[in-house]
């Protein structure tokens, strides 16, 4: 049977009414898809079509396709939506503005420099957890060099904490303009995004040292409860 031109649907339990052509407005993406020929979406009880997705944030895709507004709120979310139904004008303007321009174009491509960092994010996380048996915090020792003559400064220490049989994630060096501060913001974000409660400070490493090992050195701390 032939669609009816005003559209009823719940989207993850939130209940939106539209019209069948604002829905198709932008022809190749998945969302018109969903809508074009033979109806591809299951009903609800009440007869409305179905779509497993946030509901929360469906309004500001309708709000685009139905007067081209582009959100300024919660766009990070509404940026997975607009991904997930190929809405591509959307997906377009919403990587000009500055929260997915920055972290797209600006943090991204600085921590896709960084050798490993999502391997030691991980790696981090894995000790942390090792680590929290019984206890409140644990820590983990992370070592930051943004050069190659730092990483070789800061070779002995590492072979010291080795031999201490201390965990080291080691993040560096790299080839682009943040500093080790922005780096370590960075894995607290990072982190952070993973449901995880951390802080940081230097870690002043064992005597004997021939540089200043809060240079280089940071323990990451893992609260639990």
């Amino acid at each position: 049977p032939q669609l009816s031109p005003i559209v009823e649907l719940n989207v993850g339990g939130e209940l939106y009414t539209t019209t069948l052509s604002t829905l198709k407005k932008h022809p190749s993406s998945k969302l018109a898809e969903m809508f074009t020929g033979q109806p591809k979406l299951r009903r609800d009880s009440e007869g409305r079509f179905f779509i497993d997705r946030p509901g929360t944030y469906f309004k500001y895709i309708l709000e685009y396709l139905r007067s081209n507004q582009v959100p300024t709120q919660c766009v990070q979310d509404v940026y997975k939506e607009a991904l997930f139904y190929d809405i591509e004008p959307l997906i377009k303007q919403l990587e000009d503005s500055p929260q997915i321009f920055g972290e797209l174009v600006a943090r991204k491509q600085f921590l896709a420099r960084v050798p490993n960092y999502s391997e030691n994010i991980e790696l981090m996380i894995r000790i942390a957890r090792a680590e929290a048996v019984a206890s409140r915090c644990s820590g983990v020792i992370v070592c930051v060099v943004r050069t190659e003559e730092d990483a070789a400064r800061c070779q002995d220490a590492l072979n010291s904490l080795d031999m201490d049989k201390k965990s080291v994630v080691k993040f560096g060096p790299w080839k682009a303009a943040p500093s080790i501060s922005d780096l370590l913001d960075c894995i607290q974000m990072d982190v952070e995004a993973k449901g995880y409660k951390i802080s940081f400070q230097p870690h002043v490493a064992e005597k004997g040292f021939r540089f200043k090992s809060h240079d280089f050195f940071y323990k990451f701390l893992f609260t639990w409860w």
